[in-house]
């Protein structure tokens, strides 16, 4: 039995359509249609039935999931085992919008000079979401905001970047006072439900500060899009380029309004362990550079 074959049966139930599934396997739909009738030909089951543009699984999809789960990842430590010590196997990943872009891409293309039999599966996603998968033992390690709690002893915490929060305006604005702006412009609120959010709500009500809200959203590129616009003001962490391109903002500094602390989360045991010391030795790395370029 062919494991990409269990893995492509995963990945259509965890997407609930052979649409999404094959984008996120970069297949053909017709591909990996094969790959499961090959699959149900092996077990002698249909694993999937249709429902409109939805696939769900049959009840021998459901019997066989979490032993597919669990041999998907016994394959992908074997390579990491017979490795010795030797940084390989696939690491699985996770980074908010921000990092996928302005971190992420120098640390991979770090260690893949360094370790070039490690493999990844990056997932995008919330900070909150993320941490669950890591601390859960389901990703090896995810590019996230910093909670505002301790994190568990099992895993590891490495700051790459301190982003202060920082006022953006239309590039025309002329006042030059954040709480005036703050005060008298449309308001567009960092989600309140991420957790650089809650740092922007904390520092607005340690202001008193009253907004005339009208847009919340947890897309910080999107935020600024609109502001750039002239739809509104809005307070971001700064985070790390690249942004938008061709954005007409201003960014006013706030004093005393705190940062948000972006870096990598990583679970410390596994069979995976030489790689995944090998990716935050890379994210250090990385961030001793960007000091560097810094304080130039």
């Amino acid at each position: 039995m062919d494991i990409r074959f269990l893995e492509s049966f995963v990945v259509v139930v965890d997407c609930g359509s052979i649409a999404g599934a094959a984008r996120r396997l970069n297949l053909t739909s017709a591909a990996l249609a094969q790959r499961l009738r090959k699959l149900e030909q092996d077990l002698g089951h249909a694993l999937v039935m249709r429902a409109g543009r939805t696939v769900q699984p049959t009840a021998s999809g459901l019997a066989v999931l979490d032993h597919a789960r669990l041999l998907i990842e016994s394959a992908r430590d074997l390579r990491a085992i017979a490795a010795q010590g030797e940084p390989a196997g696939q690491l699985r990943l996770g980074a908010v919008a921000t990092a996928l872009t302005g971190l992420l891409p120098d640390i991979i293309a770090r260690l893949r000079d360094r370790h070039p039999k490690i493999e990844y599966h990056i997932q995008p996603g919330s900070s909150v979401d993320l941490y669950q998968a890591v601390t859960s033992g389901a990703m090896d390690a995810a590019l996230i905001v910093r909670p505002q709690f301790p994190v568990p002893k099992s895993t590891g915490w490495l700051t790459l970047r301190q982003e202060p929060l920082v006022l953006i305006t239309p590039e025309d604005t002329v006042l030059n006072d954040p709480a005036t702006l703050i005060r008298h412009l449309p308001f567009i609120r960092y989600d309140r439900n991420q957790w650089g959010g809650q740092i922007v709500d904390q520092y607005l009500r340690t202001h008193a500060l009253q907004v005339h809200e009208w847009l919340e959203l947890d897309a910080l590129d999107a935020i600024a899009g609109l502001v750039s616009r002239g739809l509104g003001v809005a307070i971001v962490p700064d985070w790390a380029p690249p942004w938008p391109a061709g954005l007409r903002l201003r960014k006013i500094a706030l004093p005393e309004a705190g940062a948000r602390q972006t870096g990598v989360l990583w679970n410390r045991s596994g069979a995976r362990i030489s790689a995944m010391q090998a990716f935050v030795d890379a994210c250090r790395d990385h961030s001793k550079d960007a000091d560097l370029m810094v304080n130039d």
